[in-house]
């Protein structure tokens, strides 16, 4: 890559080089010369420049100019500190402070951060030029999670454009035309009445203390408890004795650095979905005050959701689990560590010795660290001699990274999200990413929105993204894998494949042409219902898109063919040359935070860390040297094949940590059986979860932010996370569970820290030989594959695909019709995610905030069905399949169609779990439930009733999109004087002013 063009300006009489196409802003602080700039320090925020705050007015080339909406040209002169810079700079910072009243003090956002803070005490703000004006508006407190406090807001419209441009959920505005403009929700409704989905966004940005999180208020400072009442009064008491403002800002660094030493900031990542965000959790004693974002975290810079903003109540939830629990009949009483291990260990070595190594099974987490699946499969492989060890992508995406690995060679994604938001097409199959990876969406829905992205969806559900796309495209059940084919087929016939790209980088072309020959448009119409005329539409928009990224997740993978529509995706993306290039790739989207990771560090039957064979001699004994033991050779059985294989009486233990299978497993009334029939059963969780209740000894773990380790995202990015509390009560880390365990059946382990772990995985795994926590250090990350220099990978084959010859495959595949249980079930179920809430909701239903706007999950219903069938929203219904029945209260909403239901998985209720539904049947490679192919049929129980959403969601909001915070409008308000014009009208006389601001 060509080195940018540097070019030279003068800076206050200094020469510098600086990059082209940079801003005046940009360029000075670059050169760490300062200058103020309230609306621009959040440089990723969408349109990024907003121009409100106008505090970084300085000279250019003998002109006031804003620094931040001017570009650097060959030989600027710039000045930052001239008479005319310090005016101008004085002049916006007192418009601003007319809106905001300074009492840092006894504020809870004075923690070093406030941008109105410190750009005052740069200025050297003596007084307040012009008299606050109290707005009259009453604070916003109407929203759990946050408030807005009108009196405080400077109007710089940074929440705006997070909102507007970046989040893209278009709830917030200013209004301009006001007599005194405010930022508003919606059509001017209270922030709990909005369509705000609680992402924090605006917080997070918010420069002051306007918007503020409800659990930072009173409990920042020393003395930000002080009731309103009395601290009223000591404001104005302290305006009156205070010679300035220069004390006041004095004495408040000085309460803002007491702060740092009650407040711990602690670097985490986050623990729900595979996006793998990074920020800040500030703790005081064991209370979460906040999460905050830093532009720095890789994979999410300054966005959060809902659940990774608010959703930590679960951490201090009384319901934790706080010491061993050892089952005795049908009640379960507390024990010691020493009785709960010794007591595993007689079992499970009885167990072994009677019945054999392969009678236990070994179920791992996607919830927990890299280091935690690591040390749990060397229990199961080097201590009880199995590889009877799988996690929970056996349920979700190991058939996209069998697909991947078919094709290109490699299980991972092949690029970054910035790799997807600079794509030309993103093509959407079979996933929801607005609600299932919501901070990845926020990338697509802003290219799309500001970029001209293209935006194509397949999927039965109209999502946001679909309502957002270019094209939605709603198919037949279980019918991706045809339009696939058919698409690629035409492709090819229209020589609009990437023919130099294939004859040099891809094998099987002509096999793979030769497996199309069934997939013609016609055949492609008839089995998927979608019209020849719309599948060329999108093979032309492919065919003229310069970079395609294709995003799939469950809808695709859940069923019979899962495998094979994986495959059949990245066939097309090597059709078309979609592969090693920025902005393009496969990109199947985990589901946990680290799903990932737990099978890259060897939690699967078939595979030790890093994708090496257990069946590879070579292989094996390295690990056997490592570890001093002997391993088994032949694959374990999966997560599948272990509950059928203790129905039939072949597995007799099981361990199990951080997993719900009681709940998430399909077939759960099938599962339960199961469960019963175990001779010993061990569960390690944070709560007593319903798979916990089949136990006989339930060990107490802890969660992510009482322990540090690692996860590994959706992009293959490896990040560290931090212990921020001590372990609650007498739960220890999983990892350290594992070690004792093992050493109490003789394993002497000595690992004292989970970076020692770290170490031994860099040591026996070829793709990880250069991950350290050395090189993980603060907001720093490394995707695998990693050299041992610590050169990573974000971009998958560039030079070569993953296979010993360097070239991809193309790989025929062929469709499996999808399982139908028979005539009598004539609606078709639909399951998966909604944004509010995770998995069966073990963490997320303990916060209150989130089950304030989502108390309990419900069924969508088209209103076409709702009319038939006589029933409104609210109703009560009772599903049936073949294997259960459930009962669920309905939503009638346009998202589904026809005889389309859509059940959210997200139930802590056996009654009202939709996995009561689902059958047994799997894909026919992986093993991986069919979940997304089964047919109900519905009664009706009470044909209307209270609504299962509560009137204050966000999806019944009323947005308002716009570009920006549209401060063209700021500027044409009458009383509204831009700064150089008022500084050669003023000259340098301060005085009475109504500007706006």
């Amino acid at each position: 890559m060509a080195a940018e063009k540097q070019l030279n300006i003068t800076i206050n009489e200094e020469q510098y080089s600086v990059n082209n196409g940079e801003t005046v802003f940009e360029a000075v602080r670059n050169q760490e010369v300062y200058v103020p700039g309230i609306c621009s320090t959040q440089p990723d925020l969408g349109i990024g420049v907003i121009q409100t705050c106008d505090t970084c007015f300085i000279e250019i080339n003998g002109e006031l100019k804003r620094a931040c909406a001017t570009k650097v040209e060959d030989g600027m002169d710039i000045k930052t500190q001239s008479n005319n810079v310090k005016e101008a700079q004085h002049e916006a910072m007192s418009r601003i402070l007319e809106n905001h009243e300074l009492y840092c003090t006894v504020c809870d956002n004075n923690n070093g951060n406030c941008e109105v803070h410190n750009a005052a005490e740069y200025l050297e703000v003596e007084h307040q030029e012009y008299a606050f004006k109290a707005k009259p508006y009453p604070a916003d407190n109407s929203h759990p999670f946050y408030r807005y406090e009108p009196d405080q807001c400077i109007l710089c419209g940074l929440c705006v454009e997070a909102c507007q441009d970046l989040q893209v959920s278009e709830v917030l505005t200013i209004d301009w035309e006001r007599n005194a403009p405010r930022v508003i929700w919606d059509n001017d409704v209270p922030i709990d009445e909005s369509s705000c989905v609680s992402c924090g966004h605006c917080v997070s940005v918010c420069p002051c203390n306007a918007l503020m999180e409800k659990s930072m208020l009173g409990e920042a400072g020393y003395m930000t408890g002080i009731p309103n009442d009395v601290l009223e009064p000591m404001i104005n008491l302290t305006k009156e004795v205070e010679p300035g403002y220069r004390e006041i800002l004095t004495i408040s660094n000085v309460e803002a650095t007491m702060r740092k030493d009650r407040i711990e900031r602690t670097k985490t990542v986050c623990t729900y979905c595979g996006v793998g965000c990074s920020f800040e959790v500030w703790t005081k004693d064991r209370e979460i005050l906040k999460i905050q974002p830093d532009p720095a975290a890789p994979a999410n810079g300054i966005s959060t959701c809902v659940k990774g903003k608010f959703g930590w109540d679960f951490v201090n939830s009384e319901d934790r689990l706080t010491t061993p629990l050892i089952r005795k009949g049908e009640r379960f009483v507390e024990a010691t560590w020493e009785e709960a291990l010794s007591l595993m260990a007689s079992k499970m070595t009885d167990i072994k010795e009677t019945h054999g190594n392969d009678s236990i099974g070994f179920i791992a987490s996607s919830k927990c660290s890299n280091e935690e699946n690591y040390l749990f499969q060397k229990l199961a492989r080097s201590v009880f001699g199995t590889n009877n060890i799988d996690n929970c992508s056996r349920y979700c995406q190991t058939p996209a990274s069998t697909g991947l690995m078919r094709t290109v060679g490699i299980g991972g994604d092949a690029g970054t999200i910035e790799d997807i938001e600079s794509s030309e097409l993103v093509l959407v199959v079979g996933a929801n990413p607005a609600e299932s990876h919501p901070v990845l969406a926020t990338r697509v829905k802003r290219a799309n929105k500001l970029f001209n992205q293209k935006l194509i969806v397949f999927d039965l559900r109209e999502n946001e993204l679909a309502q957002r796309a270019d094209l939605f495209i709603s198919p037949k059940p279980g019918t991706d894998l045809v339009w696939l084919n058919a698409i690629a087929k035409y492709i090819i016939e229209q020589d609009w494949h990437d023919a130099d790209f294939i004859e040099k980088r891809v094998n099987n072309f002509q096999d793979f042409v030769d497996s199309l020959d069934t997939y013609t448009l016609d055949y492609a119409e008839e089995k998927t219902g979608l019209s020849k005329e719309l599948l060329i539409k999108v093979a032309t928009i492919i065919h003229e898109a310069k970079s395609m990224c294709a995003l799939w997740a469950m809808g695709v993978t859940q069923h019979m063919g899962g495998t094979d529509t994986s495959t059949a995706i990245s066939n097309l993306l090597l059709v078309t040359g979609n592969y090693g290039k920025p902005g393009t790739g496969g990109y199947p989207l985990r589901g946990h935070n680290n799903v990932q990771g737990a099978s890259d560090f060897g939690t699967m039957p078939e595979w030790l860390p890093g994708y090496e064979s257990i069946e590879d001699d070579k292989i094996r004994a390295k690990y056997e040297e490592a570890w001093g033991t002997t391993l088994p050779k032949e694959p374990g059985y999966n997560n599948h094949e272990v509950v059928e294989a203790i129905q039939d009486g072949k597995v007799k233990a099981m361990y199990l940590f951080g997993e719900e299978m009681g709940l998430v497993d399909s077939n759960i009334n099938y599962v339960h059986t199961a469960f019963e029939k175990l001779d010993f059963f061990v569960v390690q969780d944070i709560f007593f979860s319903k798979t916990a209740q089949f136990a006989d000894v339930v060990l107490p773990a802890a969660p992510s932010l009482e322990k540090d380790g690692t996860f590994t995202n959706t992009e293959r990015r490896i990040q560290r996370f931090h212990k921020a509390l001590e372990p609650l009560g007498d739960s220890k880390p999983d990892w350290r569970i594992f070690q004792d365990f093992a050493n109490k059946l003789g394993a002497n382990w000595k690992y004292e820290h989970p970076g020692e772990i770290m170490d031994e995985v860099a040591k026996l795994s070829p793709i990880f030989a250069g991950v350290s926590y050395s090189r993980l250090e603060g907001w720093d990350s490394q995707l695998w594959p990693v050299n041992k220099d610590g050169t990573d990978t974000p971009l998958l084959y560039e030079e070569e695909f993953g296979f010993e010859d360097g070239k991809a495959r193309l790989f025929p595949v062929e469709w499996t019709p999808p399982y139908e249980p028979g005539e009598e079930y004539d609606l078709h179920l639909n399951n998966g995610r909604i944004l509010e809430h995770f998995h069966e909701g073990n963490m997320t239903y303990r916060s209150e905030g989130i089950s304030h706007k989502v108390p309990e999950p419900w069924l969508e219903v088209s209103p076409e069905l709702a009319s038939k069938r006589g029933i409104k929203t609210g109703a009560l219904v009772r599903l049936k399949s073949p294997y259960g029945e459930t009962e669920i209260r309905v939503w009638v909403t346009e998202q589904v169609k026809g005889k389309q239901l859509y059940f959210p998985m997200h139930s802590m209720e056996e009654k009202s779990a939709v996995n009561n539904l689902t059958s047994s049947y799997h894909d026919k490679d992986t093993h991986t439930p069919n979940y997304k192919e089964m047919d109900v049929k519905m009664e009706v129980i009470e044909p209307s009733g209270p609504s299962p959403i509560p009137e204050i969601n966000h999806r019944f909001g009323n947005p308002q999109p716009q570009e920006g915070v549209e401060v063209e409008r700021k500027w044409e308000r009458e009383n509204f004087t831009p700064i150089p014009e008022f500084i050669k009208r003023k000259g340098v006389e301060h005085g009475e002013s109504d500007q706006a601001n």
